[in-house]
């Protein structure tokens, strides 16, 4: 097979190798991966047996056939997604045929000499160049030494600190059970004053229940200062709030600075011992003992800092671009605001901790950093 076929079918394949980067298929977990057997096929061994499609003879001719080697094969694979898995590459070798077929057909019907086909064909080199560019600027950014990496630790040694803490979760109200009704419709027959001051009297119930539930939240922290049990604590905190399911483990064994919401961080400041004062947002009341800090060891946070440096490099990378060029829109030809900003590229974003968001009522769950298992619910 000549390689002229590949170049030719290489834009009909374009879109599948940039669906295969940004979301890989994945088998079914009950469905285990067959053995990858690929490496024993030689280079020169067909791998694709295409018959009615060529480039040499007219399609349809019986002895039309177009036979594609694993190297040529590979080839194609690897430049439209480099380390293509094998089940991607399957998927290649389906579609293939296909867009080689109507690709042939096209340019039988003289589609290749159009100037649409040309402009097509222009701006789809400027998305290669621009992917392959992006790849190549995305290696430099991987390019990071074990001295980069040490450098980056050392200078950094607040973002490896971990946080033992305890946790109390305090409802901000109670949880009050549907009260049941005879009669559906019976709101429906009140009067208007009688549902204002039937709204009236539930906002007030309401308020008294979040009044209670603050001033048990207060409550339990002094007791908490006072050094009794976290767990027990917590129980106490769910049964008074009427809460239907177990109480959340209190213990955090390894949380870090950007692993709580803001406006919880200043808990980081306490010192071994000491006890929060009660933190309270839209999702309920927090209390937290510091138990002890500690710092994650250069090699467990090896991996996290890669890929920090590799986003931060990136990102330098790509503003430095943006930055080079500028453009004008004509707004009576593209309307109000003209064509807007350039979306920016898609990187990955690696995690530096678990942060979180705002809780919601529900009891908060405990959030140890990534590969670590939750310490046990103290007894």
């Amino acid at each position: 097979m000549r390689m002229s076929w590949l170049v030719c079918v290489f834009l009909g394949t374009l879109a599948w190798g940039q669906a295969g980067q940004s979301a890989p298929p994945t088998q079914a977990p009950s469905q285990p991966a067959p053995a990858d057997t690929s490496a024993s096929v030689p280079a020169d061994a067909p791998v694709l047996t295409i018959t009615g499609v060529c480039a040499e003879k007219p399609a349809g001719a019986a002895d039309c056939k177009t036979i594609i080697t694993k190297a040529e094969f590979e080839k194609l694979a690897n430049a439209l997604a480099p380390n293509a898995s094998p089940q991607q590459k399957k998927q290649l070798a389906s579609v293939l045929p296909r867009l080689m077929a109507m690709a042939n057909q096209a340019k039988e019907r003289g589609m290749d000499q159009t100037e649409q086909y040309a402009q097509t064909l222009e701006y789809v080199k400027m998305q290669v160049l621009s992917n392959q560019l992006q790849r190549k600027l995305q290696d430099e950014a991987a390019d990071i030494s074990d001295a980069d990496i040490e450098k980056y630790y050392k200078d950094n040694p607040v973002a490896f600190e971990q946080f033992n803490l305890d946790r109390i979760f305090v409802p901000r109200t109670k949880q009050v059970e549907a009260e049941a009704t005879e009669d559906d419709d019976k709101d429906a027959k009140l009067t208007a004053e009688q549902k204002k001051a039937k709204e009236d009297a539930e906002k007030a119930k309401a308020q008294k229940n979040e009044e209670a539930m603050t001033k048990l939240a207060d409550s339990l922290r002094a007791r908490a200062a006072a050094g009794e049990d976290i767990a027990k604590l917590q129980k106490e905190a769910f049964d008074a709030g009427g809460m239907k399911i177990e109480a959340p483990t209190v213990n955090l064994p390894s949380v870090r600075r950007n692993g709580l919401p803001q406006p919880h961080a200043g808990v980081f400041d306490l010192k071994p011992g000491e006890v929060s004062q009660v933190i309270s947002d839209a999702g309920g009341h927090y209390i937290y003992k510091m138990n002890g800090k500690s710092t994650m060891p250069l090699d467990q946070a090896k991996n996290e800092i890669r890929g920090k440096i590799q986003n931060d490099r990136m990102r330098e990378k790509m503003d430095k671009l943006n930055g080079s060029f500028s453009s004008v829109s004509n707004e009576a030809y593209f309307g109000p605001g003209g064509t807007g900003p350039m979306p920016p590229p898609r990187m990955p974003r690696p995690r530096l901790g678990t942060p979180a968001a705002g809780q919601p009522q529900n009891a908060p769950a405990a959030q140890p950093s990534a590969g670590q298992t939750p310490a046990p619910k103290k007894d």
